[in-house]
């Protein structure tokens, strides 16, 4: 049998990009240094919110390669990817992709608030981030990390500050702190001349400490 073809996913780029640049420049002398070394490059955001939550759950916790492996056999399941369609796989099906049973029950909590309206998506335009992060950590396998994750890079809100992220915390400690320690508290602080744009600060810092654009 011929493999499913991967759909075409319309890729969307923030409108307030290039303002937020300009500010972050004037505002902070490291953003003024990082931000012309990485050109047009700019965050991405692409497919739908139930794909792009259900990828973050396979992907916890393992190698990227492994993820993608398990993904592209979950995906070939369904003969499309919908939280009806996941409720309606069989669990030995789902294991036989190589998912844990961990992340079967996570997949299927995820589907059944999709599927029941638990989540609203249609109405998220218009929610605060944090109202958005209640009803994502509502859902079994999603923490606060994974809901900012989606609020920068599926819904692209300009102003989320992911503190619990590593990467972010090691990237400040790097280019504020000359590699000493960085505590929440020191993050935040140096985040205060990013407002309103603390998303695509923390985008450059990531890339600070690596190149390639982060996608989810």
């Amino acid at each position: 049998m011929a493999a499913a073809k991967e759909p075409i996913v319309q890729v969307f780029t923030p409108d307030y990009w290039e303002e937020a640049c300009k500010h972050l420049g004037k505002k902070d002398r490291v953003m003024k240094r990082l931000i012309p070394r990485f050109g047009d490059v700019r965050l991405e955001s692409r497919g739908d919110a139930f794909t792009t939550l259900a990828r973050s759950i396979v992907g916890q916790q393992i190698s990227v390669p492994a993820a993608q492996t398990v993904w592209r056999r979950f995906v070939e399941l369904p003969r499309k990817l919908t939280p009806a369609s996941v409720l309606k796989l069989k669990v030995d099906d789902m294991r036989g992709a190589g998912l844990s049973a961990r992340k079967v029950e996570y997949l299927v909590d995820l589907a059944i608030h999709f599927d029941s309206g638990a989540v609203h998506v249609d109405a998220w335009e218009n929610m605060s981030d944090e109202m958005i992060i209640a009803e994502l950590v509502a859902i079994r396998g999603i923490s606060r990390w994974t809901a900012e994750m989606f609020l920068i890079f599926h819904l692209m809100r300009p102003n989320v500050l992911p503190l619990d992220d590593p990467g972010l915390i090691s990237g400040i400690s790097q280019n504020y702190f000359s590699g000493d320690p960085v505590s929440r508290s020191d993050a935040r602080e140096v985040a205060v001349a990013w407002a309103p744009y603390c998303s695509v600060a923390t985008w450059y810092i990531w890339r600070s400490l690596d190149p390639l654009p982060v996608a989810i």
